[in-house]
């Protein structure tokens, strides 16, 4: 049986993204949210294997590239302004 949910003190920054993302996919604000909660919790359903592949997977894409701890300050900011 659904139940109710209230999110208190969500972020302005949170909130548009959300209210943009319900608007392209032509879903309301409610169904939006339950769409990218399921999407997250089902994402922490791995196992540990299934996370270490993915995790080399990422890291191969970064082979050959260097990032100094500035890029890194800024990869760690981003999206979160």
């Amino acid at each position: 049986m659904p139940v109710t949910l209230t999110l208190n003190n969500v972020p302005d920054a949170v909130y548009e993204q959300l209210q943009r993302s319900a608007q392209a996919h032509r879903r309301s604000l409610d169904s939006e949210a339950i769409v990218h909660l399921e999407a997250a919790l089902r994402s922490g359903t791995l196992d540990g294997q299934s996370k270490l592949d993915r995790i080399r997977a990422l890291r191969s894409t970064l082979i050959g590239k260097d990032f100094d701890a500035q890029d890194i300050d800024a990869f760690k900011l981003e999206g979160r302004e």
